[in-house]
């Protein structure tokens, strides 16, 4: 592995949000100057065919990225705000499996994102 693709690995790893491959860069190369964003684009897809990374597209127009997580989790993502809330709710996770063992499958793996605006702020259009 490349020094550069080092820096990257550790701004990943030091992300406590879902940052796109721009704001990647900034970081990088707040660490070192001498990445360019092509090297970013080439490394996270690197990763991400790897399977150390996940891509994520949360309706913005933008792929933002994070490490696989240890424990699988959800997202609620704020419509106005781009915010992202990771969570875990086993309600949800025994109704997934039941709808799927309903309809005959087994489920092996799911992606839930839920979209929505904090309660009282007026809805954007």
């Amino acid at each position: 592995m490349t020094e550069q693709r080092r820096v990257i690995a550790r701004v990943l790893s030091d992300a406590l949000d879902h940052p796109d491959a721009e704001e990647l860069y900034r970081r990088a190369s707040a660490i070192d100057p001498h990445i360019s964003i092509a090297t970013v684009y080439r490394t996270v897809k690197l990763f991400e065919d790897a399977g150390i990374l996940e891509r994520h597209d949360f309706r913005d127009g933008r792929s933002r990225y994070e490490e696989v997580p240890e424990a699988h989790h959800d997202h609620l993502i704020d419509i106005q705000s781009g915010s992202v809330i990771e969570f875990r709710n086993e309600e949800i996770e025994v109704l997934q499996r039941r709808v799927a063992e309903e309809l005959g499958f087994e489920l092996v793996d799911h992606r839930l994102e839920l979209y929505g605006v904090p309660k009282g702020a007026k809805k954007q259009r």
